[in-house]
């Protein structure tokens, strides 16, 4: 079976993270990112976009915090640029606030977002932050993971960022003993300096090493750095 066959390849030669959690992300599969505001759900979300889609993902992006502008001045920050993916069509990014930063006046439901053309047709969607959305949910999370269990099983992979301050504690338990990959992303001062840490709680089908806790920061221009010097 080839690695296509097994995964979704998001190695890059700027950073070890690849090495470190996993190789290949599982396919038909719900990933799941939590973390408080700060704590870096937006910015692993943007490295894995970066990288999954320089392995020929097709890739759906919906962010409810930035614009659309926003959000591709951000990465290429970070020397993540892929104002060149969008524009040839290997990667849709979608906005709530479209190009400009007026708020859309209705509650944006999940359903929406899921059955939309880009997601439909991406190997992989990214929500971030998905928890500003399923607040308003008002069914049954057992029901919600079936939606998302449907979705998957049709030959797509879905990545939430979640903020667990935002849900009801039964729909994070339910999310959180369902997905094929968890991750928590935590930070700690230690010395007045801000620790930054990415937990790995679940991590099914790996094809590689998986490392419980790995360190990390950010560069300008380089984009996410495991930190060898931090917790691993």
């Amino acid at each position: 079976m080839s690695d296509d066959d097994k995964g979704f390849a998001f190695e890059l030669e700027t950073d070890s993270l690849s090495d470190s959690l996993g190789r290949l992300l599982p396919r038909r599969s719900l990933y799941i990112i939590f973390g408080k505001n700060g704590a870096g759900k937006s910015l692993i979300s943007q490295r894995f976009a970066y990288g999954l889609i320089a392995n020929n993902v097709r890739l759906s992006l919906v962010t409810t915090e930035l614009t659309t502008r926003g959000w591709l001045e951000q990465v290429d920050s970070l020397g993540y640029s892929l104002n060149a993916a969008a524009e040839v069509g290997d990667f849709t990014l979608l906005s709530r606030f479209g190009v400009i930063s007026d708020e859309v006046g209705e509650v944006v439901q999940i359903n929406d977002v899921l059955e939309s053309k880009a997601l439909q047709n991406a190997d992989i969607s990214i929500i971030d932050r998905a928890s500003s959305i399923l607040q308003h949910y008002d069914d049954s999370p057992d029901k919600l993971l079936s939606y998302f269990r449907k979705f998957c099983s049709e030959g797509r992979s879905l990545m939430l960022l979640l903020d667990p301050d935002e849900l009801p504690p039964e729909m994070v338990r339910v999310l959180s003993a369902s997905a094929e990959v968890v991750l928590e992303m935590r930070t700690s001062e230690i010395g007045g300096s801000l620790n930054r840490v990415l937990a790995v709680t679940r991590f099914l089908r790996a094809q590689g090493p998986v490392q419980p806790r790995i360190g990390w920061r950010v560069e300008p221009s380089m984009g996410f750095i495991v930190d060898i010097t931090a917790v691993s």
